[in-house]
């Protein structure tokens, strides 16, 4: 008999997103064999995600891989993975800000990191990018606290903040070298303040018959609408220096509509085909720092807050709070990031250990086959 591959594993809701969390010790070093692992104990390719962890969906088939880190400005490693949900595909080519935010009490959960008191900071280098992170989380008595009255749009009840700093990154705000550029004949403004994403006025994309506040099932059956965006995101990956994007998560597409709930701006994102039913945390910052640069697409359409304020991102689901900074560089003309900050919050679902599916060729879920009738009688089996 043939026993089921085991890893130990934590299911965690981080920010919007839900995913699993591993050790790095716990899966394959080899890439391709821990991504085949992977896929098996995600459920994947399946669109139900029926035999596994995924919840069909891409904001529900993450994962997060923690490791120690030897750089002495960082406590750990993280490691984001996409598990494609109908395809046998892991990314790692983008980072994940909402599954970070459960990082820092994962760490901690597992002894990573010893908790500080009634607060604790875990230093983390994102490994997508290279890029560091900070979160601050309650750990009253030496253990995680993640009860609490910080509410999330998008999410059900309250939970403990975890505040989630980013010091500025290394790369170009501005990947291209432009406040803004004219793609598959659209004006859009490209910008990377942690996750690459193409800014684009909603009513510049008027004759596909969208306003930028329809619900996201009404944008994704838009096929005029999919065909643009298509357009626009190969050409904007290639001029942000992505190359071929065509199989890739990233640059993420934003469309920018006026607030409508008091906010700065409406947004309606694009992950890069499904329409996020929130925002992502690193597209929610290089949203927010693309508006404050003068010239933007959006800078006739958003309404932001007085220098050094939060700038409220609407999204289908609710809002998100950003404080965001745009610096000047030492040219002292070319847009650079300042400090970005966001509270999210994260909760643990289960801790224990998951079992693979056996590795063997994977067919997507179907109706199974009516039963034959009984032999001599009917199948009454519907009836039961």
């Amino acid at each position: 008999m043939t026993l089921p591959e085991e890893v130990p594993c934590m299911l965690m809701r981080g920010g919007t997103s839900k995913g699993a969390y591993f050790l790095a010790g716990d899966l394959p070093g080899d890439a391709a064999a821990r991504d085949d692992l992977l896929l098996r104990l995600m459920g994947s390719p399946d669109p139900r995600q029926i035999d596994g962890l995924g919840g069909a969906h891409p904001l529900t088939s993450k994962v997060a891989v923690v490791r120690p880190s030897d750089d002495p400005d960082a406590d750990v490693e993280y490691l984001f993975l996409q598990v494609a949900v109908g395809e046998a595909e892991v990314s790692g080519g983008q980072n994940c800000g909402n599954l970070l935010a459960g990082v820092g009490p994962f760490a901690v959960e597992r002894g990573l990191v010893p908790a500080g008191g009634d607060r604790t900071t875990v230093r983390i280098r994102m490994m997508n990018t290279g890029d560091l992170a900070a979160a601050t989380f309650p750990t009253p008595g030496g253990r995680v606290e993640y009860a609490g009255t910080t509410a999330l749009s998008g999410v059900p009840g309250t939970a403990a903040p975890v505040v989630v700093d980013f010091p500025p990154g290394s790369g170009a705000l501005l990947p291209t070298g432009r406040v803004r550029d004219t793609v598959a004949g659209t004006p859009v403004t490209c910008v990377d303040n942690g996750m690459p994403t193409v800014l684009i006025a909603a009513a510049d994309l008027r004759d596909t018959g969208i306003t930028g506040y329809e619900n996201p099932g009404e944008l994704e059956e838009n096929t005029a609408l999919a065909r643009r965006l298509r357009e626009i995101r190969l050409a904007a990956g290639a001029l942000m220096g992505l190359g071929d994007v065509s199989t890739a998560t990233v640059p993420k597409l934003s469309l920018l509509a006026p607030p409508a709930e008091g906010g700065a701006v409406t947004t309606r994102t694009f992950i890069p085909v499904r329409c996020h039913t929130s925002i992502g945390v690193l597209g929610a910052a290089s949203v927010a720092a693309g508006l404050l640069i003068p010239g933007n697409v959006g800078e006739r359409i958003a309404r932001l807050p007085p220098p050094g304020g939060r700038v409220r991102i609407e999204h289908p689901t609710g809002h998100l709070d950003v404080t965001a900074a745009v610096d000047v560089g030492e040219d002292g003309t070319t847009p650079v990031p300042g400090r970005t900050a966001v509270v999210r919050t994260a909760r643990k679902i289960f801790d224990g250990t998951v079992f693979a599916r056996p590795a063997a060729p994977y067919r997507t879920s179907a109706p199974a086959p009516a039963p034959a009738p009984l032999e001599g009688g009917t199948d009454d089996s519907a009836s039961r």
